[in-house]
């Protein structure tokens, strides 16, 4: 991720209600699919299966068990979920896309999260997620 990847998902999170928009179609619902597949993964603890949707990048920065120290430690509620929606999505080009999410974590504490999805080989990937607290009750 660029230097001003981690700005641009802060400043997208902290506009979500003006950015976020339901859309649908078969971007969002694929790149949502990878979201939900990495999180359904996460719950069965089977961090090999939930690296294989992070991006080339992601690979580059973190090995597989690195990987799961930082979801763990830095991502508790994604690392362990209880539930998921997706709200909306914008698009930057057509290669990548912001996907906004609230998850609620076995911890009791409910996040939301923008994942930065990149399009690689014709297929969507992880590249980046900021959270924050969710105040609302929807996860």
């Amino acid at each position: 991720m660029t230097r001003a990847g981690p700005l641009l998902l802060a400043a997208l999170l902290a506009l979500w209600p003006i950015v976020a928009t339901p859309q649908s179609g078969s971007d969002l619902e694929d790149a949502g699919s990878v979201v939900m597949q990495q999180l359904d993964a996460f719950r069965r603890d089977d961090f090999d299966e939930a690296f294989t949707f992070a991006s080339i990048e992601i690979h580059q920065l973190f090995d597989r068990s690195r990987f799961e120290q930082m979801v763990r430690t830095g991502y508790p509620e994604i690392a362990r979920s209880t539930s998921a929606v997706i709200d909306g999505v914008q698009r930057v080009d057509p290669g990548r896309l912001y996907l906004f999410a609230r998850v609620r974590g076995a911890n009791g504490r409910a996040v939301e999260a923008v994942y930065e999805m990149v399009l690689e080989d014709g297929r969507w990937r992880i590249n980046a997620v900021v959270t924050r607290p969710d105040t609302s009750e929807k996860a």
